[in-house]
């Protein structure tokens, strides 16, 4: 599981300013329900150009709703001058830092202050003309180009970490590779860059897993009356369930590790590391 700060905890359990301000100078609409994450974002202004109000609503994560909660806080008061230079990583520090895997959500926090800003100003937004890379969550070649450059992202899983582009399908990660080496060329390795294995996106994992102990393991323990039920899969650690004789065997840790989690390592991901669920 994540660990979450003080500070991104009291936001998502005490989110500030939520709903939607009615006829608002301001609106940013960004995400998707169908993407899993969506952020709607609207501001008023004063009578000094100032913002008055800021208001959001959200679909997503924990990290989701702090990091809109936290910047309702951090926008009210600026001009829009001043927030259009706000970054994610202005987002994430003020929550005392994120999960780099949900450090999409200050991104997206982000994203929708600028809709908002370019909505007020009339104007069409930059990083949305850009070509619809990773389709399952709509991500465009110039957003992973900024988010590269911002963040001195070196690798596909800290695009897929900013972005949430090839965290679907996968189809993408060639893709994402291609502009990984392109973006960030000089003065770095590209010869290893390209040669990196591909990286497998969570949901892939979790079913070459699965695929794995329903074919290769399960019958061998089945065979001595036990069995086995995937539990968890964060990152590298595969979390399981014993069942059967095998929770009353004295050798359990043994099977865990000389068998199961060699099966896993040659099958899936040589770098897994498989824990029984306490």
């Amino acid at each position: 599981m994540w660990e979450y700060t003080n500070k991104v905890q009291q936001h998502f359990l005490h989110p500030k300013n939520v709903g939607e301000i009615e006829n608002p100078d301001g609106i940013g609409e960004v995400g998707s329900l169908a993407c899993g994450d969506a952020l709607k974002l609207t501001f008023k202004l004063d009578d000094q150009g100032k913002i008055a109000d800021a208001r959001f609503k959200t679909f997503g994560c924990a990290s989701a709703i702090a990091s809109s909660s936290v910047l309702t806080e951090m926008i009210i008061g600026m001009t829009l001058d001043e927030a259009a230079k706000l970054t994610n990583k202005d987002i994430a520090d003020r929550l005392g830092g994120l999960p780099k895997e949900k450090m999409h959500c200050s991104v997206m926090g982000r994203e929708a202050l600028e809709a908002a800003i370019a909505n007020y100003r009339g104007l069409k937004i930059p990083m949305a003309e850009g070509e619809v890379v990773c389709e399952c969550f709509g991500v465009t070649d110039l957003e992973i180009i900024r988010a590269i450059k911002e963040s001195n992202l070196h690798s596909v899983e800290e695009i897929t970490n900013f972005t949430k582009a090839g965290g679907g399908c996968g189809k993408c990660l060639d893709r994402l590779r291609e502009i990984l080496v392109a973006t960030v060329h000089q003065g770095v390795d590209i010869k290893k860059i390209v040669e990196k294995p591909k990286r497998m996106t969570t949901l892939q994992k979790i079913k070459k897993i699965e695929e794995a102990l329903e074919r290769e393991i399960r019958p061998g323990l089945r065979k001595d009356g036990g069995d086995i039920e995937l539990v968890d899969v964060d990152g590298d650690f595969v979390t399981v369930s014993l069942r059967g004789s095998c929770t009353s065997c004295a050798k359990s840790q043994t099977t865990l590790k000389e068998y199961v989690e060699k099966k896993l390592r040659e099958l899936v991901l040589d770098s897994l590391i498989v824990e029984e669920s306490k």
